[in-house]
């Protein structure tokens, strides 16, 4: 929930009306967060109109086997590096296809919830992955708390991403 103009107003559940308006569907594949994305997005009501599904992808060979992330690449960087979340992020758009329709997006997320690092990488690093039919991209974020704040704040980065890059407009109207 965000206040705006005064009031209340559930992000998640303007995202998943926005999509459902536009005939939009998502795919979810996480790490780091272990099923708390795809929890977020198909908690408001009219979730099923747009959620096609997730993978949770927690164990680095997963990524390779389930969603298809080059095998050199994750021995090269790890789990945690850009290029990963992208292909995650297509992957699953690949393996959660329906009749050879994939779903429209895909996001990923993969990082270090913490306490230790990993792949040389230090706690509250994440990046999110995203694909589309026009293609794929990643963020970087750098957050910082505890292990449930990272995954915590993780998925409320990833809703406001899939806002900004559906045009969602979550300000009530």
């Amino acid at each position: 929930m965000s206040v705006v103009g005064g009031r209340e107003v559930d992000r998640t559940a303007a995202l998943i009306r926005h999509l459902a308006a536009r005939g939009l569907t998502v795919a979810v594949a996480e790490s780091l967060t272990g099923g708390l994305l795809a929890a977020e997005l198909i908690r408001p009501a009219g979730a099923s109109a747009v959620v096609s599904g997730g993978v949770i992808a927690y164990a680095t060979a997963v990524k390779g086997s389930l969603l298809g992330v080059d095998t050199r690449l994750l021995a090269e960087h790890g789990a945690v590096y850009p290029l990963v979340a992208e292909q995650m992020a297509a992957g699953v758009r690949r393996v959660l296809s329906v009749d050879g329709r994939e779903p429209d997006i895909g996001i990923a997320t993969t990082g270090v919830a913490g306490p230790d690092s990993q792949d040389g990488k230090q706690p509250g690093t994440v990046f999110l992955g995203l694909s589309m039919a026009g293609g794929t991209r990643s963020i970087g974020l750098t957050l910082s708390g505890d292990r449930d704040t990272v995954r915590r704040d993780t998925v409320t980065a990833a809703v406001d991403y899939l806002i900004g890059i559906t045009g969602a407009v979550t300000g009530g109207s």
